[in-house]
Order: structure tokens, then sequence, then C-alpha cells
């Protein structure tokens, strides 16, 4: 039996060494004996201590390379030989490495609607919540959490948009989760396939694209100036049916009462039909108040409402909720009432302390006019720089903004210019659902958002815009 042991500490413990060649003999079948050399013996021959060897014996042992008889020493277990397929040694696809395509865009000037303004998180308070946490909680953050996130969270939550949103229901009917996705995805794989949902179109995509996933029957319908249509709901028949009425994405549309208490009476005509209410940017509104959820007004427990906590604090974070009808709840828990897979408990409860003692309110009431100013310097400068050429849809809500802008462009030539030119943009043909055809205009619809624009950079912002059409 041959080693080479290299001795100093710029190599491997012995020990590891010795173990790490056996193995590989072991499993290139290469012993030509099943016992081993007692370990003296084998210390003896390589010149090392018994207890390097003894070392690398047991991890052997631990993992069934080797096994032990008494009074006869260690012994090769009989190993089935590994079977090695051709292209075991290719090198990783480059379109999976994280410093691919993704990467590779690094924005100047965005527009985006996705992120937030973290310069204003209170990051300071936040970490003594945490300390806090960590000081009161440490048999809680020791054990399993609750399925459904931690009650005393739960109770909050349901306190705090009783009082924003209007909605009613009891901390047991929350879960929590790591985003709306996840919690609409566990939902959905308690209804039958066959179940037809409709969707609004243009709307969020990967809603669309996870119901498509799971192979339902997904429907888009389009909207009009108040929204999802009612009547083309009835005509297509759906048993779901998904809205964001508060905001709608990515138009902005808010859903007059009189299409609201419509699109009830639809869900009331038949107990199995239910709407999905995602409260998409609902806590931002800068001329009115809070419109109260569609869910507030529901009296036959046919909507279900999912809110996040992305938008007001950080998208990191990935805190959102679900709210669901009784009904719902008792196949929900009995399908996984044993699933912990939630966000972090440490953040969980920080979220519960922020609420309590009001931080939460206060930070929202502060991000509501920074967003506010921050947005109507926007639009000023955008009617300055593009005059007549630009039509904004001014529904003061949200992070965002749908804006026309006049251009024989077609929507991949902008978006094609804007990546040239470091500028992050969507346009609504991101948002048009695949199968259906988008309107076909020299008016060109854009998604403003203006949540993650430096304040001093608007001005160049808006410059950058208006250069990838030649107004400038």
């Amino acid at each position: 039996m041959f080693f080479q042991i290299k001795k100093g500490d710029e190599h491997p413990a012995i020990y590891k060494q010795i173990y790490t060649q056996m193995k590989e003999l072991i499993l290139e079948e290469a012993l030509t004996e099943r016992k081993l050399p007692s370990k003296r013996k084998l210390a003896q021959d390589l010149g090392v201590s018994v207890n390097s060897v003894a070392h690398a014996y047991d991890q052997l042992l631990a993992e069934g390379y080797i096994y032990s008889v008494e009074r006869k020493g260690y012994m090769v277990e009989d190993i089935t030989r590994y079977i090695k397929k051709d292209g075991e040694n290719d090198p990783f696809p480059d379109e999976l490495k994280e410093n691919g395509k993704k990467e590779s865009f690094r924005p100047e000037v965005t527009f985006s609607h996705i992120a937030t303004d973290a310069e204003y998180f209170p990051f300071k308070k936040w970490r003594r919540y945490q300390q806090k946490v960590i000081d009161n909680h440490k048999k809680q953050l020791s054990l399993l959490p609750h399925p459904q996130g931690p009650y005393e969270l739960r109770k909050s939550i349901a306190t705090m948009i009783a009082l924003t949103r209007g909605v009613r229901c009891r901390p047991e009917q929350i879960i929590i989760g790591s985003g709306t996705q996840p919690l609409i995805h566990k939902l959905m794989c308690l209804q039958p396939r066959s179940t037809a949902i409709a969707v609004e179109n243009p709307g969020y995509q990967r809603f669309y694209q996870l119901l498509k996933d799971m192979d339902f029957k997904v429907e888009p319908i389009d909207l009009d100036d108040q929204g999802i249509s009612v009547d083309t709901i009835r005509e297509k028949d759906p048993k779901w049916v998904f809205v964001t009425p508060s905001h709608q994405f990515p138009t902005g549309t808010i859903m007059p009462i009189n299409r609201r208490i419509k699109l009830l009476n639809w869900a009331a005509e038949s107990p199995d039909r239910y709407i999905v209410e995602d409260d998409y940017d609902s806590e931002f509104k800068y001329e009115t108040d809070h419109i109260p959820s569609l869910q507030s007004l529901d009296r036959n427990r046919q909507v279900i409402y999912t809110g996040t906590f992305s938008k007001t604090l950080l998208p990191s974070l990935r805190i959102s909720y679900m709210i669901l009808p009784p009904e719902l709840l008792k196949r929900y828990r009995s399908a996984f009432g044993n699933w912990i897979d939630g966000p972090s408990g440490l953040n969980l409860w920080t979220l519960k302390y922020f609420i309590d003692k009001g931080e939460y309110g206060r930070h929202m009431k502060r991000m509501n006019a920074r967003y506010k100013a921050k947005r109507a310097k926007l639009i000023r400068e955008l009617h300055r720089v593009f005059g007549d050429k630009i039509t904004i849809h001014d529904i003061p809500a949200g992070l965002h903004f749908l804006v026309e802008i006049n251009t024989d462009l077609s929507y991949k030539d902008i978006e094609e210019r804007a990546k040239e030119k470091r500028i992050e943009l969507y346009t609504i043909r991101r948002f048009y659902l695949k199968e259906f055809h988008m309107p076909q205009s020299n008016k060109k619809q854009l998604i403003i958002g203006f949540a993650n624009m430096n304040d001093n950079k608007v001005q160049e912002s808006v410059q950058r815009l208006a250069s990838l059409f030649s107004y400038t």
C-alpha cells in the first residue's frame, strides 16, 4: 500500500491525506486485500503517529468505506462501483453563471417600479428592535416557528390593516410567507387544475406565468378605464379572478365602488368563486385618503387578500401575507400545516415591535411625504422637457405612473435604446400577456417608477429619457 505523505503546515493534515488517498484506492478497487494494516503497522510504514492513522480510519469507518471485526481489525467494505458518465468534467454552462447576462447590465439612470428608497429606511431603529428581539425572545428564536408565522405578529398585522385598509379578519386567517408568489403557489396547489382563472391584461406577468406553469386555464381579461371588465368575466366564466383594484398594475387605475360591487356580486352568485385581491401599492396615496380594500366590502367570504412589506420597508426582507376565508383556511392547514418555509424569525419578531411601537406608521407617513414630493418634481420635469409629446396618467397613488409618448419607435426599439444608454426602463409591452396583441399606435406607454430615483438626478434622468426619442 503506497501513500504520499507531505508534512508541513502548507499541506493538509496528515490524517486527511491518509483518509483521502485510502478512500480513492477503495473507490477505484485498487486494494488487493480486504484486510487493512493495523493502525500501528501503517503508522510505522508511513513514519507518522498512530493517532493520525486512527483518525483517518475513524473517518473512513464513519462514512462506510471500512468496517471493523473484533480481534481481526479493519476490513474494506464491498462498495458498488460508481458509474461515471461522459461529460462529468464539462465546464459549467455560461448562461447559468451569476456574472452572466443579468449582472452585465448596470443602469446609470433608473425608472424602475420595483426598487424602494433605501436611503430613508430607518436602519438604526430596525437594528435596535432586532437587538431587543435577541435579548427578549431567545426561546422563540430557538424553536421551530408556527407554519403561518408568529401569532403575535399576525395579531399586529390584523389590527393594523383593519385601521388602514378596512380588512376584517382574525389573526388565525393570516398566513405569512416569503413573498406573494410562494403564498399564491401554495394556495393554488389546493385547487383542481381544471379551474379556470381570469387575470388582468395588462397585468402582473409573474402571477400569469405561475398559473400557466401549474397548468391552470388562464384567461387574460382586457381592462377599461375602471379596471377589469366584469362583463368579459361573465362571458369567459372563470372560477377565480386575480385583481389589483386599489392601484392596478401597471396602469395605475383605481377601481371605483360600482365596479367593485359588480365584481363581488359576480362572486356571490356561486360559492366556488373566489377573488384574489393583490393590494398592490395601496399604502401610497398622495391627495385623498386611502381607499378601503375590496375585502372590506366582502360579506360572503369570497375575497382572498394579499399584502406585502416589500414596497413599504425593503424588498429583501421578503415578508408578505395572505388572508384566507375560513373554508379555504381549513384546506390550507390540512395540506400545509407541517410546512415551515417562511421568512427569518428574527425579522418577523422585529417587524412586530416595529408595528406595535408605532415606528411602521411613522415611517409610512415620512415616506408618503417624500414620495409625493419626488413624484411631483418628476412630473413637472417630464412636462417641461417633453411638452405636448407626452401624456401623463396622473393617478396620485403608488410608486409608479404610466406615460404615453408620441413616437414612431417600436417598443423593441425603445427597450434596446434604453439598454444601450444604461437606462432601466420598462414599457407596457412587458406586461401584456403573450398570447394577446398590444394595440398598435404611435403612442407608446412607459412605466415610470420613481421610488429609487435620486432627488438630485431627476432633471438628468428625464434628459436621458428624452434622448431616447431625440427630444433633447
